[in-house]
């Protein structure tokens, strides 16, 4: 039986391959609408929160599943952006 790479079968790695963040096939309005998308001052606070008690080694099992999650929401919002900027290049290379 086959070893399964987590890491390829990740909800990040499946979304990555299913967004491609590299091809820049967005359009232009689209791609400033994607990149307009951010985390609120409120869940940042909430991030940086976990953050130090991740450092401190004081992260609760329920905060450590919550950190995971802004994490994941984080590389999805990374590939938007990704994709959103190649988009715009490429279409400023047609122009």
């Amino acid at each position: 039986m086959a070893v399964e790479n987590s890491t390829a079968t990740s909800e990040v790695a499946i979304l990555s391959r299913v967004m491609e963040p590299n091809n820049g096939t967005l359009s232009a309005a689209a791609a400033r609408a994607w990149l307009k998308l951010d985390f609120t001052n409120q869940d940042r606070a909430r991030m940086h929160e976990l953050a130090l008690k991740a450092q401190e080694g004081t992260l609760a099992a329920q905060d450590e599943i919550a950190l995971d999650s802004y994490l994941r929401a984080g590389c999805l919002l990374d590939m938007m952006h990704s994709k959103a900027r190649h988009s715009l290049k490429k279409r400023a290379v047609r122009a």
